[in-house]
């Protein structure tokens, strides 16, 4: 085992929010996850793999919450039909795969997966399916994804703040943006080695790729696409935020600076995930339109919807040279991409992952076994249809989860339950574009866990004036004690 710098550093900052607020363990839970390069452990023993900075901190993150309400809380995470015990027997089934099916189809399944050498950058192979330290890694991350879930589900349900995640997500999107801005003025300034300090995992780092003429952003993350992943889910969560008028100067200004983020990492994922998330902003403001009958932003979002279309063709008329140019910028984004190098190879890695769940006859080569470049292939070709269908009982448990019509909850909190949730579709449009692993990340898991904390029930209940007993005293008045 080694350790890094970052490592010591997290470690310290761990230890002084053990004697700190706990809010201010909510807090650099969810900024740590913008640190997507960053190793803080080293571990030659499992062919040099790295334990990344959230997860250390999550145990910092889970011990603090622990010291504050104890383990109730958590466990009710996971009560039976909830999203949390449906997340809770999909981590449980996929850590019994990993442990089972790379024996029981041992040799003769093929599998795209990550080789590792300790002092050099790790790389994906195709190699015959065996037990490897890939399904270690895999199922420690899935039960940090679950315990993760349960620690900020306990937080949000006991403390009824969700003011707390509000402030931390906004801080995250902050230090996001200035990784983005550090990692262009290195690059152009010939000096990337001050970002070194961030980027110490066993990954191949591509953090000095240029498309169309422009830097390819990567911030704090080995690549572009793994930074575009996350400054989608961090947009859509202060988009949501901006539109329920919460904090809005500082929600507008992130959203936009996260957009522009996006666009200048060149990542077709990131344009696709748009795809995605501008509809579903669009709808639910309509939706609040008639549910709240006020006028305001979402009418004039929908305005704008109708009024893009009108400058489109406008600029197509009056400057064609512009239009050349975006359309040759695109075309090598997104509709050359299947003819590149790097097209090819996610469609050997998909061919593979399909090939592992056809020869294991639906069950998977277990989790952490296979490789694809999409979230849905990641499933079949590790936990098989079973997992498959669970994870997806699992997330329509957290988008179904509604406000009951008489739950008096305050705008803050519904505006935290709809940025939640939008973060959370997000994570999921790109995964299902090019993920290639189960593990989704720690701010998945974070959003998760608090939508599902979010609900009408706990909320009322935490909100809700306490009644007070006439004619009743209290022990202390009375003498008694506790």
């Amino acid at each position: 085992m080694s350790f890094e710098l970052i490592g010591f550093v997290t470690v310290l900052v761990g230890l002084g929010v053990l004697m700190a607020p706990i809010h201010w363990a909510l807090t650099f839970m969810v900024v740590s996850t913008a640190l997507g390069s960053a190793a803080a452990i080293g571990l030659p023993a499992l062919g040099g793999a790295s334990i990344l900075v959230p997860n250390v901190f999550l145990l910092f993150f889970g011990l603090r919450v622990l010291m504050a309400y104890g383990e109730g809380p958590v466990l009710a995470a996971f009560v039976p039909a909830g999203a949390g015990f449906w997340l809770m027997v999909l981590t449980l089934f996929g850590v019994l795969t990993a442990i089972l099916s790379p024996r029981l189809f041992q040799g003769a399944v093929d599998v795209m997966t990550v080789e590792r050498s300790v002092g050099a950058r790790s790389f994906i192979s195709l190699s015959s399916l065996r037990f490897s330290s890939n399904n270690i890694t895999q199922a420690v991350y899935a039960l940090g994804g679950l315990a993760c879930f349960g620690f900020c589900h306990a937080y949000l349900r006991r403390t009824a703040a969700p003011s707390h995640l509000i402030h931390a997500i906004l801080i995250a999107a902050t230090v996001n943006l200035a990784f983005a801005a550090a990692d262009i003025l290195t690059y152009f300034s010939g000096t990337e080695y001050l970002l070194s300090v961030v980027r110490t995992a066993n990954y191949a780092l591509l953090t000095a790729v240029e498309k169309g003429g422009l830097k390819r952003i990567s911030g704090s993350f080995p690549e572009a696409s793994a930074f575009a992943d996350y400054t989608l889910i961090l947009f859509a969560a202060t988009a949501s935020l901006w539109l329920d008028r919460v904090r809005s100067r500082a929600t507008a200004l992130l959203a936009i600076a996260s957009l522009a983020g996006l666009v200048f990492s060149t990542s077709a994922t990131a344009l696709l995930g748009l795809a995605v998330v501008f509809p579903f902003l669009w709808i639910r403001s309509i939706v609040t339109v008639f549910e709240r009958r006020k006028p305001g932003r979402p009418v004039f979002l929908a305005a704008l919807f109708l009024v893009v279309p009108l400058v489109v063709l406008t600029v197509v008329n009056l400057f064609p040279e512009v239009v050349s140019t975006v359309y040759d910028f695109l075309d090598e984004m997104l509709l050359s991409k299947a003819d590149s190098q790097s097209g090819r190879e996610r469609a050997m890695w998909n061919a593979a992952a399909y090939e592992a769940f056809v020869n294991t006859s639906g069950m998977g080569a277990g989790l952490g076994s296979a490789r694809a470049s999409s979230y849905l292939l990641v499933l079949l070709s590790n936990v098989g249809v079973l997992g498959l269908v669970i994870f997806w009982v699992f997330v329509a448990a957290i988008l179904c989860a509604r406000a009951a019509p008489d739950a008096g909850r305050r705008a803050e909190s519904l505006a935290a339950l709809r940025a939640a949730k939008a973060g959370f579709i997000a994570a999921l449009s790109t995964a299902l574009v090019s993920g290639t692993v189960y593990d989704l990340g720690l701010m998945f898991y974070i959003l998760a866990g608090s939508a599902s904390a979010l609900t009408c029930r706990q909320i009322a209940e935490a909100e809700a004036p306490r009644p007070r007993l006439v004619g009743v005293t209290s022990p202390r008045r009375m003498g008694g004690s506790r």
